[in-house]
């Protein structure tokens, strides 16, 4: 049966691409202007079977806001993907450098391929999705204006990757979360990796005494992230990411650590993205 996943941005775009990876090439996406969107639809058994949400990249950190957003829904994470992002200049057929005056992608985009766009003297457009971008350039018919965007936007759009791989850092990777109403929400056969979030004191060493506890269980800790709690006096909430070979290591883990933590939520139980096949 064909899924209908919540996304943020437009067609073409990574998170399309990622829900592809995750889904294969038949899944059905909801296009989303904001995050907050992509929540409320994905929390909507009615309108969807789910969502996927950027949470962080490589070079440019945490998403932050994810994790409040992830925070105040219904929904579970029940899988991760790991994306290349590679970002190409694209065209309409038959254009060629010499024709480029504009180009036009996401201004996060544009900084990641600057060592290239710095050779051109080329008029830099920023635009709210590089996608977006992708199709503006193919209902113009332009054979002047470039998108920046990736290949999936060439593809859905006819245009010509006429300098592929022009992004700086070669080696950047968005990790994205597949959620799902918690109600709908089934075990996973090898699971391997756990997202919690918890509060602790302001005892001293407190933190120290719950991470000692997740290493006595021989869980590795690929993640640790702390958040402001809204409204409180300079106090916070900790997501930590815990890889283990077998569930029961996660359950010791949880066990061990209730007494010293506050609010312990778990936000999912899911393979690890790195290594999926």
């Amino acid at each position: 049966m064909q899924k209908k996943i919540a996304i943020q941005g437009f067609e073409g775009s990574f998170h399309q691409a990622a829900a592809r990876q995750f889904f294969g090439n038949e899944v059905e996406v909801i296009c989303c202007s904001t995050f907050r969107d992509v929540i409320k639809i994905a929390d909507d058994k009615s309108q969807s079977d789910g969502g996927l949400m950027a949470i962080e990249n490589s070079i440019a950190g945490s998403i932050l806001p994810n994790y409040n957003l992830l925070q105040k829904s219904n929904l579970k994470i029940v899988g991760e993907i790991y994306l290349q992002v590679n970002q190409h200049l694209m065209v309409n057929p038959g254009v060629t450098l010499e024709d480029i005056r504009e180009v036009h992608s996401h201004p996060m985009a544009l900084l990641q391929c600057s060592d290239f766009l710095e050779k051109y003297n080329w008029k830099l457009i920023e635009t709210e999705d590089t996608a977006l971008s992708a199709r503006h350039v193919h209902q113009h018919k332009s054979k002047h204006i470039a998108a920046i965007a990736g290949e999936l936007a060439a593809e859905l759009y006819q245009l010509e990757m006429i300098a592929p791989n022009i992004h700086t850092q070669k080696n950047n990777y968005t990790r994205f979360w597949v959620l799902e109403n918690a109600a709908t929400v089934k075990e996973i056969n090898d699971a391997n990796k756990a997202s919690l979030i918890f509060q602790t004191d302001h005892s001293k060493g407190s933190l120290a005494k719950v991470l000692t506890k997740i290493s006595e269980a021989d869980v590795n800790l690929s993640k640790l992230q702390s958040m402001p709690i809204p409204g409180s006096d300079w106090r916070y909430s900790f997501h930590v990411d815990c890889e283990f070979t077998h569930l029961e290591q996660l359950n010791e883990v949880i066990k061990n650590i209730k007494p010293l933590t506050a609010d312990i939520k778990v936000y999912g139980v899911y393979k690890n993205g790195k290594n999926a096949g």
